[in-house]
């Protein structure tokens, strides 16, 4: 390791000696500077470590999106350990699952009803509710400068195959570099601000707050997405990106009708001409490519930029400048161009394996290469085209949702026999999410009762929108013949389709 080492703290430990007046970080009344930051990171890690957290250990926020999340990675990169920001939305069940799961060391928390039923069966080395004073609790002595920028440091719950999450973990260097890859597309400059109003357990939102942190930049955090707040948020510390796709952007508009807020310090990609009017249209190839390209949270965001390869036959464009692609058959051999065949990577950017899944990692990465679970083609000029999952999945506005996940719930309800779940095509989210559902001989319950059931077990934006009874359900095997259901039930608008 030696002179090639670099981890996430050794970025801050440099921003703190070039950028000593730049500030870091903006949530309400908390104001940081890059040195300022640095200080606070150093005593939350000796206050995690004072709880016994050290390499390899896990460190788990159940909260909102705030300033704190990006200082426990930073702590945790200090120490050699491994930062967990959980889905805030899910349900008690949900989170005992990924208490029970990441076994964390320490988890920091806000306050929930979820978190609460949680913990009632689940404990941890130590619960810190008053963050502040734990931090300052913390000593500010120096803490040993020895960790391997190879090791994981951020783990993202992601991929519910077999209908519960895994936890992506991302190395020092992974992140680094997926952060000069999207800082290249992006062009992003000095004074870049990114405003962090996606939430930031899902990597399209953590990618940018990582990016903005390596060109030392300024982030700005809000709990959740708000309009009213996002425009003034923008105006305020005139905000150049934000985590924002359509419904977001239209919420916008109609929260600015007036003209209240000055949104042209933002430059982002052309969507209305009310949204044009407003904003700065950015002209670098992440923006005018619409954001276009292929990922996923294992490969630490985009695996490949449309922006990398203007005027392309495929709509995900080119890889990464620090990542392979390659698209293999079931046998592991590499397709012919113009053949459909398993998105596959490997390069600096690439996830380190899922915590604690030994057997699933080794069938992710057979032959040496991550597999993706995703088809693509390659087009005749050497871009790439992503087709869609060979395990379905649904895409509700921007949620990925995994059937088993779902069914999963329904089965637990007392009155249902068998269930499986497809998308079907929605006007305002591109996908729905439908449940065909069997109920058991003599049993009843209704549409409205199964919907509410879901809710209370999973996060409530998984829950199905739309409930029909069958008598049973078409079968591959042991499988639902989802095909089947498609056809008879109406689904469609798959990602990639």
């Amino acid at each position: 390791m030696g002179i090639h080492r670099l981890t996430l703290s050794d970025v801050l430990a440099e921003h703190r000696r070039s950028r000593p007046h730049e500030t870091a970080v903006v949530d309400g009344s908390v104001r940081l500077t890059y040195p300022q930051l640095d200080t606070r990171v150093t005593k939350l890690a000796n206050a995690l470590a004072a709880q016994g957290v050290g390499p390899g250990d896990r460190v788990l926020w159940l909260g909102q999106n705030s300033y704190r999340v990006l200082e426990l990675l930073l702590a945790a990169a200090r120490l050699g350990a491994v930062f967990c920001p959980a889905n805030w939305r899910q349900s008690a069940d949900e989170l005992a699952y990924v208490l029970d799961d990441l076994g964390p060391r320490v988890v920091a928390f806000e306050p929930s009803d979820a978190v609460a039923g949680a913990r009632e069966s689940r404990t941890a080395a130590h619960w810190v509710e008053d963050y502040e004073a734990f931090v300052a609790g913390g000593s500010d002595a120096e803490v040993p400068d020895d960790k391997d920028d190879r090791d994981p440091v951020l783990a993202l719950y992601t991929a519910a195959f077999d209908g519960r999450p895994n936890a992506a973990l991302l190395s020092h260097e992974a992140l680094i570099a997926h952060s000069a890859a999207l800082l290249q597309v992006r062009q992003v400059e000095p004074g870049f601000t990114f405003l962090n109003c996606g939430p930031l357990f899902h990597v399209g939102t953590m990618m940018f707050c990582l990016t903005t942190f390596l060109s030392g930049g300024k982030n700005v955090f809000t709990p959740a997405f708000d309009a009213e707040e996002v425009c003034r948020l923008i105006d305020a510390e005139r905000c150049t990106q934000a985590f924002l796709f359509g419904q977001m952007i239209d919420a916008l508009v109609a929260a600015n009708a007036g003209g209240k807020y000055d949104l042209s310090s933002l430059r982002f990609v052309s969507h209305s001409p009310e949204w044009d009017a407003m904003i700065t249209v950015d002209d670098s190839p992440w923006c005018s490519s619409k954001m276009g390209g292929y990922g996923q949270t294992e490969v630490g965001g985009m695996l490949t930029f449309l922006g990398l390869a203007p005027g392309a036959a495929g709509y995900a464009g080119r890889p990464s400048p620090f990542v392979q692609v390659r698209l293999l058959d079931a046998e592991g051999r590499e397709v012919p161009d113009g053949e459909v065949g398993e998105i596959c990577a490997r390069g600096k950017s690439l996830f380190s394996g899922y915590h604690d899944r030994p057997e699933l990692n080794a069938r992710k990465s057979a032959g040496g290469w991550h597999h993706t679970g995703d088809l693509g083609r390659r087009e005749p000029d050497g871009t790439l085209t992503f087709i869609g999952p060979k395990l379905r999945m649904i895409k509700s506005g921007n949620e990925n949702i995994y059937p088993a996940e779902v069914e999963r719930a329904l089965k637990t309800h007392p009155a249902v026999a068998d269930a499986a779940v497809i998308g079907v095509p929605d006007e305002r989210w591109k996908q729905a999410v439908k449940a065909i559902v069997v109920l058991a001989e003599g049993r009843t319950a209704t549409a409205e009762e199964i919907v509410e059931h879901v809710r209370g077990a999973i996060a409530s934006y998984k829950k199905p929108r739309h409930v029909e009874f069958a008598g049973e359900l078409p079968k591959k095997g042991f499988t639902p013949d989802y095909d089947a259901l498609d056809a008879r039930y109406g689904g469609g608008a798959y990602p990639g389709s």
